[in-house]
C-alpha cells in the first residue's frame, strides 16, 4: 500500500510513501540522458530527458517505483492488486510492459500535457521484466506544477483521469475515491458551529473540531481522504526547507507503524520510505522508516549527458542530533 501528494510554494514539489512488508533494496537513481532504454516493442530511447527517482536495478536495468524528470514532470506507480488488467501485444497501439511505462513517459514528456497525447495510444502489456520479476499490479499519477492525472488500466479499459486533489493510494479505483470524498465535504480546518439543533447547547470542548469524522484508519480509501485533506489545507513558507519540511507531514500524516497492519503472522506492513522531489530542481529528499533525517540526492550533481545509471543506497540507521 502507498500514497502519493503533490504541493506548490515557490516550487513544485512530488512523492510517496511506500508502504510493503519488506525492501527490495531501492535506490535513488539518476539516469542520464544518454542511457539506453530498451523497449520490448518499440524503439529504444537512446537519447531522453534525464531522470532521478527511485528503482531497484536488475541486470543494470532500473525498475521506477516513482521519480522527476529534468523538465518537472513527475510520476509514480502505486498498488493497485485486484484492479489492474494488463493486455497482450496489440497492433496499432504504442505497447509498452508495465516497468517500461514510467521510463517511457518521463523520458519523453515534459508535463502532464504531453503525457496525456502520448496516452492516447499507449496499451500496458502483461510481459514480466523476468520470472523473478513479474509485472505489478499498479496505476499511477502524473503531475506537474499545472496538474495531475491518474491512470488505470482495468478490466473495462485504459483510463485516464483529471486529479483535482494530485493524490492517489490504492483500491478502489480513482473514481470511486473522488466520488467518496462526497462523504466529507463537511470536513474544516476551521472550528464548527452547531448545527445540530438550536434546542441544544453544544460547545466547543477541543481544537481541531472542524475536521472530526477524518478517517484515522490505515486502509487505503481512508488514506485517500486524509491526505487528500491536509494536502488541500496545508500552509507553509515558500522557501525550499519550509515547503519540503510542510510536505514530509502531508506524508507523515498517512504513515504505517510496524504493527498496526498485519498481514500474517508475524509480517507488519510499514512506511519503507517517504519521498518528497523538488521537480523544479531536481532534487530527490528521502527519509527511511528507521531514519527520520532527511537526505537528498541532486542530480543536477551528476553527469546528466552520460550514458551510466548512478544510484545511491538508502540511509537506512537512524541519525540523532546530540545536544549535550
Amino acid at each position: 500500500m502507498c500514497t502519493a501528494a503533490t504541493y506548490k510554494t515557490n516550487d513544485f514539489y512530488f512523492g510517496r510513501t511506500l508502504d510493503y512488508e519488506c525492501s527490495y533494496g531501492e535506490e535513488v537513481t539518476v539516469v542520464p540522458r544518454n542511457f539506453p532504454f530498451e523497449l520490448r516493442h518499440l524503439p529504444a530511447m537512446n537519447s531522453h530527458y534525464a531522470i532521478i527517482g527511485m528503482a531497484h536495478i536488475a541486470g543494470g536495468y532500473p525498475l521506477f517505483y516513482d521519480g522527476i524528470n529534468e523538465k518537472g514532470l513527475g510520476m509514480a506507480g502505486l498498488n493497485f492488486v485486484g484492479n489492474a488488467v494488463y493486455r497482450d501485444v496489440t497492433d496499432g497501439k504504442d505497447n509498452l510492459a508495465q516497468f517500461e511505462f514510467l521510463p517511457y513517459i518521463l523520458g519523453k514528456c515534459a508535463t502532464v500535457k504531453e503525457a496525456r497525447k502520448l496516452l492516447e495510444n499507449i496499451s500496458i502489456t502483461n510481459e514480466s521484466f523476468s520470472e523473478h520479476y513479474p509485472a505489478s499490479q499498479l496505476h499511477w499519477i502524473i503531475a506537474d506544477e499545472n496538474e495531475a492525472i491518474t491512470v488505470e488500466s482495468v478490466k473495462d479499459g485504459f483510463f485516464v483521469y483529471d486529479n483535482p486533489t494530485g493524490t492517489l493510494t490504492n483500491n478502489p479505483p480513482f473514481d470511486e475515491q473522488i466520488f467518496n470524498l462526497n462523504n466529507y465535504m463537511g470536513l474544516s480546518a476551521k472550528s464548527p458551529e452547531n448545527r445540530f439543533s438550536d434546542k441544544l447547547d453544544l460547545k466547543l470542548y477541543s481544537r481541531g473540531m472542524g475536521a472530526l469524522g477524518l478517517p484515522g484508519d490505515l486502509s487505503s480509501m481512508s488514506r485517500f481522504v486524509r491526505v487528500s485533506f491536509v494536502k488541500m489545507n496545508s500552509l507553509s513558507k515558500s522557501d525550499e526547507i519550509s515547503s519540503v519540511s510542510q510536505f514530509f507531514h502531508i506524508l507523515n500524516s498517512v504513515d504505517q507503524q510496524r504493527g498496526c497492519c498485519e498481514l500474517k503472522e508475524g509480517e507488519y506492513e510499514i512506511t519503507i520510505y517517504t519521498s518528497c522531489c523538488n521537480a523544479s530542481k531536481g532534487i530527490y529528499y528521502y527519509t527511511s522508516y528507521d531514519n527520520h533525517q532527511i537526505s537528498a540526492v541532486d542530480m543536477n550533481k551528476e553527469d546528466l549527458d552520460g550514458s551510466s545509471v548512478v544510484s545511491y543506497k538508502l540511509v537506512m540507521k537512524e541519525q540523532i542530533n546530540y545536544q549535550n
